[in-house]
């Protein structure tokens, strides 16, 4: 675990900091190998040198952010309490991301990458 992102979530007010610790958790889980850093002076997931998923906490949202302006565009029936835009999808600052929607969202990056020359 990065003492960075350690040191960004414990800035963050509740309940940011929980329901972005949970998803931080999702996505250990989903992606077991990468690296976790900031990017962007956000905390991030990292693999073979790309950027996979990012998040942070806002004062009237959370935001997870794909690294990729094509990701949510290719996951269909987004649930109805989250607002999408190019880049970010954001979510209440209470109600995590569920692991089945965090796993479509890495999976379409995931194969973004796989497609990309490797750095």
């Amino acid at each position: 675990m990065s003492s960075d992102v350690d040191a960004h979530l414990a800035r963050l007010p509740e309940p940011q900091r929980s329901t972005l610790v949970a998803l931080r958790a999702t996505l250990r889980a989903v992606l077991p190998d990468a690296e976790e850093c900031l990017k962007y002076g956000m905390p991030a997931f990292v693999v073979h040198g790309r950027a996979v998923a990012g998040y942070d906490g806002f004062k009237h949202h959370c935001s997870y952010f794909p690294h990729s302006g094509s990701v949510l565009e290719r996951v269909p029936n987004l649930p109805a309490w989250t607002e999408a835009s190019k880049g970010t999808l954001r979510f209440p600052v209470d109600r995590p991301l569920g692991i089945t929607l965090v796993r479509r969202l890495v999976r379409v990056r995931l194969d973004q990458i796989a497609q990309m020359p490797r750095r």
